[in-house]
């Protein structure tokens, strides 16, 4: 008998399948402003000692791949969680860093103080879902991202967020707007193609996520965006308990937990270190556990990752977590992204 989905179907649902309007919505108005521009031409003259990272949650995560094109580019960078940011690095709040700072409200508590500790000295590009927020208007530049309201987890801010990351990376790195642009274009057949086949998705992984208790999500590189709000979001979405760490922390002691009751879900990633991560998947079969390997080559259907451009993947792949999500909660019976402590804006350090 088919399983009954329908407990799944609520706000936090529309919301996953509207991903594909509010990256088309993003896509569209991302555009080179001059005080963009301007920034970037100082960092390409090397006019700044450091580039801060900063955000919180997902918007913390998204930051991973901006990380590995800045730092490839010879920039030296830092990635740093808002919270810390502003009560242990103030030194970094100098004329000589660049902020960049993700928050799809911009008007956490963490952002708000980072505003008042900053007070203009150091330039701050701000990526974010909120015209009128306080991180907006007390920015030197601004990149917003057009997801819309969001019912509660995040899903179509983050993806948006993304798209934005990769589109001001671009920019950072000097590289014309119309060729990111035409880069970043096959994200929306992708997106479209893929949420279609939710119902077959969800059911695919009933089977394999029956009577587990410890969930693991893992990778590398670019990957650690999809981890580490993979798990972030099964948590808020599901109240089912998941980590996400790298693969080789993985190994460094949570390993020891492999058995029938975990599953890890492993995120294939870039050729660098894709074939560690294979290993890690037969080394976890070995063993007696449960794990899927994310990737364009999967052989599960669900797992398997829309065709798109390496800068693409860290957006294709929270797709299969997002499923991911459906099945817990139908699992459980309950429906997904509603919220009972948490609220979707946090306003309390």
């Amino acid at each position: 008998m088919p399983a009954d989905l329908s407990v799944v179907e609520g706000d936090y649902f529309l919301d996953l399948l509207s991903q594909p309007d509010a990256l088309r919505d993003t896509l569209d108005q991302l555009t080179e402003s001059k005080e963009l521009r301007a920034i970037a031409v100082r960092l390409q003259k090397r006019k700044f000692k450091s580039v801060v990272l900063t955000g919180m949650g997902s918007s913390f995560h998204a930051l991973n791949p901006l990380l590995l094109q800045l730092s490839s580019a010879g920039h030296s960078v830092i990635l740093v969680e808002t919270s810390e940011f502003i009560h242990y690095r103030c030194q970094l709040l100098d004329p000589d860093s660049l902020i960049v700072a993700v928050s799809q409200s911009g008007r956490s508590a963490e952002m708000i103080r980072l505003l008042k500790e900053n007070r203009h000295r150091a330039p701050l590009i701000a990526v974010t879902n909120t015209a009128d927020s306080p991180l907006a208007r007390h920015s030197n530049a601004v990149i917003l991202t057009r997801a819309g309201e969001e019912y509660s987890v995040s899903c179509k801010t983050y993806v948006c967020a993304l798209l934005a990351l990769e589109f001001l990376g671009d920019q950072l790195c000097n590289i014309p707007s119309s060729r990111t642009r035409k880069e970043l274009n096959p994200v929306l057949p992708a997106a479209t193609h893929y949420l279609a086949r939710w119902k077959q998705h969800v059911e695919s992984m009933l089977p394999g996520l029956a009577g587990i208790r410890q969930l693991f999500l893992v990778g590398r590189g670019p990957s650690l965006a999809a981890v580490g709000t993979g798990a972030l979001i099964v948590k808020e979405s599901t109240q089912f308990p998941a980590e996400g760490l790298s693969s080789a922390a993985f190994r460094h002691g949570p390993f020891e937990m492999v058995g029938p009751e975990t599953f890890v879900l492993i995120f294939a990633g870039e050729a660098t270190t894709r074939e560690l991560n294979k290993r890690l998947l037969a080394d976890i079969h070995e063993n007696d556990g449960r794990a899927k390997l994310v990737a364009q080559d999967s052989g599960d259907c669900v797992y398997c990752l829309p065709r798109v451009p390496p800068s693409l993947l860290p957006i294709v792949e929270i797709f299969p977590v997002q499923m991911l999500t459906l099945a817990l909660a139908s699992i459980n019976g309950r429906q997904p992204g509603k919220f009972r402590l948490a609220s979707k804006i946090t306003a309390t350090e």
